[in-house]
């Protein structure tokens, strides 16, 4: 099935108008009304799950004093979902000078500044595998599944944690790093499409990457009333005759850190995670009947924000499991021994906030990282070289892109 942008989608009725986002909405809206008021507790169950997670923030490219240059500044941007979810625009940083040139590594570094982050991500790495690694030794019977990414995009500022600090009063000219470490912050991954197929013509030539596969496939995110604070996680694929089938069922990943770089000098920035995947080893009957009747009952419709709908009351088992977002991704995946590189298009809705995102992302796994610090007795050392190394691979072929948002 050929990936078509929700912009570009038309009908194939030429007597009647496009469907668009906005027309859908109405039509799901009364459908999911009935799913919130039998259980209000989906809001939450949408959240993201961290145990003892270690959150941090920085920035790279700071003036010799540590201070943001004069050239950085904030700016407001126009994410739709980000608006339609928190009522404000979010706030990103801008360098109103950055060129190609100095994109360059600039005199005025002290250190390489791919060795300044992997100095400071690497007691929180380590940190956080250490707690990662007693929790998997002592798992139940769900099987844990630990992944390292790097993803690229833009850090936005949205929110705060202080009611002392509010959005609209920060002076977007002065930054100050005090202020925006009490904000709410994402990563905004949909980055051009140019920037993408540099990528591959460019960049996975010069990794080492070999092409692996492409996938194309169906998520949808379900609540479940006996897992109050967790989800379920369900790929699906298409069959013959154009129903969904299921093929993998995770639980809702587990945060453990959490990195987020704002790089001054680049125009992309870099959020580096630890996190881990649990797969019900033990699912009864009934479990899996729920939740493939769910998928079953969905309807392919490349018209609609995910390209899924559901038919009125179909969209929540019996007091078990409701969804809660959906999407379509169609991916490719480059492989070497120590690193996977993803590239696509992705297209997702949510339920809670009635909004749907269509993004171009990239990000990878950083397996040969990972598998060390799985190695029993793994040396710290030997960790910080290959984190070094790749994000200085990550530095020189990941964060540079045609300017966009601001």
């Amino acid at each position: 099935m050929a990936y078509i942008p929700p912009h570009k989608r038309h009908s194939q009725d030429k007597g009647r108008p496009s469907p668009t986002p906005e027309k859908f909405i109405p039509l799901f809206k009364s459908n999911y009304l009935s799913v919130r008021s039998q259980d209000s507790k989906i809001v939450k169950r949408g959240k993201i799950v961290n145990a003892d997670a270690i959150f941090r923030w920085f920035p790279v490219g700071l003036s010799e004093n540590d201070q943001f240059p004069s050239y950085i500044h904030l700016e407001p941007v126009s994410v739709e979902s980000f608006e339609r979810r928190y009522g404000d625009k979010p706030l990103t940083l801008v360098n109103s000078i950055a060129t190609e040139e100095n994109n360059e590594l600039k005199e005025n570094y002290v250190r390489s500044p791919w060795v300044t982050i992997a100095e400071s991500v690497q007691r929180d790495l380590l940190t956080s595998f250490e707690i990662l690694k007693n929790e998997m030794d002592s798992q139940g019977l769900e099987k844990v599944k630990p992944t390292l990414v790097a993803r690229f995009g833009k850090i936005v500022f949205y929110g705060s944690w202080s009611p002392s600090v509010r959005l609209g009063r920060i002076d977007k000219n002065q930054v100050d790093g005090n202020i925006l470490r009490q904000l709410k912050r994402s990563i905004y991954t949909n980055v051009p499409s140019s920037y993408m197929e540099n990528i591959i013509d460019g960049v996975v030539p010069k990794v080492g990457v070999d092409f692996e596969e492409e996938k194309d496939i169906y998520h949808i995110k379900l609540s479940d009333d006996t897992r109050p604070y967790s989800t379920v996680s369900c790929k699906c694929r298409v069959q013959a005759d154009k129903k969904l089938v299921l093929y993998k069922a995770e639980l809702q990943k587990v945060y453990h850190m959490v990195t987020d770089v704002s790089c001054l000098d680049k125009n992309l920035d870099l959020r580096l995670m630890l996190y881990t995947k649990r797969i019900l080893t033990a699912p009864t009957d009934d479990e899996m009947k729920s939740i493939r009747d769910l998928i079953s009952s969905a309807v392919l419709d490349s018209e609609v924000k995910g390209g899924l709908r559901w038919p009125l009351g179909k969209i929540s088992s019996e007091n078990r499991y409701s969804v809660i977002w959906f999407g379509h991704t169609i991916t490719k995946a480059y492989r070497s021994p120590s690193l996977r590189l993803k590239v696509g298009h992705a297209d997702r809705f949510f339920l809670e906030s009635e909004t749907g995102e269509v993004s171009t992302e990239t990000y990878l796994k950083l397996n040969g990282i990972l598998s060390e610090l799985q190695e029993q007795g793994a040396e710290s050392d030997s960790v910080s070289t290959m984190l070094k190394d790749s994000l200085r691979m990550i530095w020189d072929n990941f964060l540079s892109c045609d300017r966009f948002l601001a």
